[in-house]
């Protein structure tokens, strides 16, 4: 039986990097090609029929609501949950993990710009084999010693993950976008993480046991006021 699709976007973070220009704009809403980059996930999500997506907000909490309240809903159901304190991106999945019950999950790093298909990525999903907990977005960096490099099998099962490294060993990076169903979170379930971040915390327990989808589409992310204007550069409004 197929799943319904819920989406957990995270958009809580500071966007330090990109000061002075996040001093007033929360990092999500920073525009590309025309629209936030907030907009343009919920738009993929839309596309991806996707029922109901939860965003978190913390930072600038007042400017994500009010962009929410203008925007044009189509089918799907939009929430938000705020974080007084930074849960992390384990965290805030921890915290939610309920929610996705008896669907497919969808986990999203929103500071990420992207035009790639995600039908074909569930589609993946949906073909993965049976020991396989999580399905990755990955893509071509062009600068891997600032991203989470995966090394793969001719299965294209993730075999060895690279947490931002001197000399990493190819330029195929983790895209931070991932899909998971019950059997993810039961295996969740049984575990008492001490730490919050899903990269360092989660990813590195799950050697084999995470089928890869590779887009060649464009995937940037949007950390630094050069991948802003790379991005901008590419996806004029």
């Amino acid at each position: 039986m197929k799943l319904r699709l819920r989406a957990l976007l995270l958009a809580a973070g500071l966007g330090t990097r990109l000061r002075p220009l996040t001093l007033s704009t929360p990092k999500c809403l920073v525009d590309i090609g025309g629209k936030p980059l907030l907009e343009n996930w919920l738009e993929i999500l839309e596309n991806l029929n996707c029922e109901e997506t939860l965003i978190n907000t913390h930072y600038l909490a007042n400017n994500v609501n009010e962009f929410l309240e203008n925007y044009q809903l189509k089918e799907m159901i939009i929430k938000t949950t705020y974080e007084p304190n930074l849960l992390g991106t384990l965290g805030t999945l921890m915290a939610n993990r309920s929610w996705f019950r008896n669907k497919t999950g969808l986990l999203i790093h929103g500071d990420n710009f992207t035009n790639a298909n995600l039908n074909e990525f569930l589609n993946e999903h949906n073909t993965r084999p049976e020991n396989c907990l999580l399905t990755m977005l990955t893509f071509k960096t062009s600068t891997p010693e600032s991203c989470g490099i995966i090394e793969v099998n001719k299965d294209g099962i993730m075999v060895d993950f690279h947490e931002k490294v001197k000399k990493p060993p190819s330029d195929i990076a983790n895209g931070a976008v991932y899909l998971f169903d019950d059997s993810f979170l039961d295996w969740l379930d049984e575990r008492d993480f001490k730490g919050n971040d899903f990269s360092n915390d989660v990813i590195p327990l799950l050697k084999g046991r995470i089928k890869t989808w590779f887009t060649k589409d464009h995937f940037i992310d949007i950390g630094t006021s050069e991948s802003l204007e790379k991005a901008r550069s590419i996806f004029l409004g």
